[in-house]
């Protein structure tokens, strides 16, 4: 099972987040992956963290598009790439509307049709290839040259059904965060996959998750501390579809053996690796990242 780690980049500081991106490579885990909220920047941190730990993929999980332009995130991302050696993946996506249009000041207007122009300019970008693209909400023009670097894979964190066809058809996946195996089963795989054609595209689940002995009081936990996810438009609509009345029911928790059939759940319904933010107790959360590293041997 290919298992990546989420890490919480809002850590008390920088050598913290590092030591953290350690003990995940020592415990065999595949990769790092790092959201981009209200503190640390994602990729600067991938790019000091990477130079240090090798050997181990590192994603973000996931920008924003809207602040960024794609000659920008493109030279940012290749610059990154460049400096751990070919492992990064780029994770991106459109963020909500009361982040982009009440904090940024941004239009959020058809948002699936931005993601498509953005693609549409930031993926040759990436191939150093020279775009002269123009759309309706989009200009870009020019090139960036880094040489002798690979293109990092490009996944967006897809949730609806516009979202997840561009995904399929400009990109090499999706994130698919709060997504249950059903929702993965029934939904996200299927619209992602006839949207890549011959293409196989990345499906990575992003979920938390807790080996406990208090599952109700994680649960509990989850639900008091994660409920605005369930207002969120975009959230609402992949909990509904995964059969969840909240983020408490979308989320990897209780013993050793109920956690593990939760996670071969996920795998079964397609999802292609699996990033895992763990929570509880100190020791709650190692037991569950030595869970992981079990399953990811």
């Amino acid at each position: 099972m290919r298992i990546g780690l989420g890490v919480d980049e809002m850590g008390p500081s920088l050598e913290t987040v590092v030591d953290r991106f350690r003990a995940a490579a020592a415990t065999g885990l595949a990769g790092v992956w790092l959201a981009q909220r209200t503190g640390r920047d994602a990729l600067t941190t991938l790019a000091v963290a990477g130079r240090q730990v090798p050997g181990i993929e590192l994603g973000t999980a996931v920008v924003p598009t809207y602040p960024r332009h794609p000659l920008s995130l493109a030279a940012q991302a290749l610059t990154v790439q460049e400096a751990v050696g070919n492992r990064l993946t780029l994770g991106l996506g459109v963020s909500h509307r009361h982040i982009i249009e009440d904090q940024y000041g941004y239009s959020f207007d058809r948002p699936a049709r931005h993601l498509r122009e953005y693609l549409s300019a930031l993926v040759p970008l990436l191939r150093g290839e020279s775009v002269s693209y123009k759309g309706e909400t989009l200009k870009a023009v020019g090139a960036v040259d880094i040489p002798a670097v690979a293109p990092p894979s490009v996944l967006v964190g897809a949730l609806g059904p516009a979202m997840l066809r561009a995904a399929g058809e400009l990109a090499d996946g999706t994130i698919a965060t709060w997504a249950t195996a059903t929702g993965l089963a029934d939904y996200v795989v299927p619209t992602i996959t006839r949207a890549a054609g011959r293409n196989v595209p990345r499906v990575v689940a992003a979920t938390v998750a807790c080996v406990t002995s208090h599952e109700d009081d994680r649960r509990a936990w989850v639900a008091e501390n994660f409920g605005m996810v369930g207002q969120l438009p975009s959230y609402r609509a992949m909990l509904d579809r995964s059969q969840a009345a909240g983020p408490e029911d979308a989320v990897l928790v209780g013993d050793e053996t109920t956690v593990e059939h939760q996670i071969r759940q996920l795998f079964d319904a397609s999802a292609t690796e699996l990033v895992v933010m763990p929570l509880g107790s100190q020791d709650e959360q190692t037991r569950t990242i030595g869970l992981l590293a079990d399953l990811a041997g």
